[in-house]
């Protein structure tokens, strides 16, 4: 199904400008008027204002507003010990806070030149692996939802429920994780953990072939998402999107291969790329990289070896980061997590700079939904798996 575009999309070629210094009733060109989408609206997942101009159904504009969730995180970071900010990264991207807490303890280890042992390596990578499935169930339950089918949701939380026995099971917690410490993790896993991880792993596969029988094929579904919001590989570039969004542009580009951390070298798994850009292609490449989480699951549960989780000497809440900057990235469940902190060698870091990957992947948006009706712009916002928390940090 080819996209549909507004009959003389030529116009939008030159429609640029501040949506503040336009008529907000009828908007800047004859026959056209403003419309809020969001910052309720359901399918802005979270409080997400997009300012559209449309002339009838089509978006002539499309602007998306931010900072009504702003939390000053990278401030925060400047009052806070090094330890102690960890609990910030729980709360960036609710969905897969296992990444962002990896993202910052890389960034400090780096920095104070902190081993980890290589049991909490491995735990480190379960615990954020296990994360990825369930940010990924989140995203694909909702964004069919956002289409209006009800049923895939209730599945999808179903099966993240047994995801987050796990993960509870580790880290005492079911969403804002706090589970990473500098120089290991925060405890060892008890003793039936991979009993249940093995239970879970062939049972995740079979749900999974449920999950593309119920959607992946359905004509309807397939009607609403194939050949709409096509992102070519120069648009990834030129915004810097990255995550499931590049790789269903056919851009093979992962962090824990491009740029390899921890033991991640140890395992083998393959990198789901879709060529067609769309936004069935994005939701492929989340399923898939399901499965690419279960064999990873799978072979770390089976080398993991006995051995301490922390440093022979614990560090403290308050140790102090030596005078320098690093910079650490891993791969997050919207892309690519990054993290620079700088440090004078006091009691709290200097200066502390995240890359979200939602900010890149939402930035692509205003291009993209020019000249497409109202109802492909929800599929396309949908299929960018946005997390507001993260985007306005």
């Amino acid at each position: 199904m080819s996209q549909l575009m507004h009959p003389d999309s030529s116009l939008f070629d030159d429609v640029r400008g501040d949506f503040y210094t336009v008529n907000f009733e009828k908007g800047s060109r004859e026959n056209t008027f403003i419309l809020n989408l969001g910052p309720q609206h359901p399918s802005t997942h979270g409080v997400l204002r997009v300012l559209l101009e449309l002339d009838g159904e089509y978006i002539m504009r499309a602007e998306p507003v931010l900072g009504y969730l702003h939390r000053m995180h990278e401030k925060m970071g400047e009052i806070k010990t090094t330890g102690q900010y960890m609990n910030n990264m729980g709360r960036v991207d609710y969905l897969h806070a296992m990444a962002w807490n990896w993202a910052w303890a890389g960034a400090a280890e780096r920095l104070g030149g902190i081993e980890v042992p290589e049991r909490a390596e491995y735990l480190r990578v379960i615990a954020t692996e296990l994360n990825r499935i369930a940010s990924h169930q989140v995203g694909w339950g909702a964004y069919i939802l956002d289409l209006g089918a009800f049923t895939p949701i209730l599945y999808a939380f179903e099966d993240r429920e047994f995801v987050l026995d796990l993960l509870q099971m580790m880290s005492g917690s079911r969403l804002t994780f706090s589970y990473f410490r500098l120089g290991g993790v925060a405890s060892d896993v008890p003793p039936r953990f991979f009993e249940k991880l093995r239970e879970f792993i062939p049972y995740m596969r079979e749900r999974l072939k449920m999950y593309h029988k119920l959607v992946s094929g359905n004509m309807i579904f397939k009607e609403r998402v194939e050949g709409i919001g096509i992102i070519d590989r120069e648009m990834c570039d030129r915004y810097g999107a990255t995550g499931p969004v590049s790789r269903g542009s056919g851009i093979a580009h992962d962090t824990r291969r491009a740029e390899p951390y921890s033991v991640y070298d140890r395992f083998d798994f393959k990198i789901p790329v879709y060529h067609e850009g769309c936004c069935l292609a994005r939701t492929l490449v989340r399923l898939d990289e399901i499965a690419e989480s279960l064999n990873i699951l799978e072979q770390a549960a089976n080398q993991i070896q006995p051995g301490p989780v922390q440093p022979d000497k614990p560090l403290k809440v308050g140790y102090k980061l030596p005078a320098g900057e690093a910079y650490f990235a891993c791969e997050g469940g919207r892309g690519k997590i990054g993290v620079w902190v700088a440090s004078d060698g006091g009691k709290n870091p200097y200066r502390i700079k995240l890359r979200a990957p939602g900010f890149s992947n939402l930035s692509l948006f205003a291009e993209l939904a020019k000249g497409t009706m109202i109802a492909d712009a929800i599929a396309i916002l949908g299929s960018l798996d946005l997390v507001i928390p993260e985007v306005d940090r």
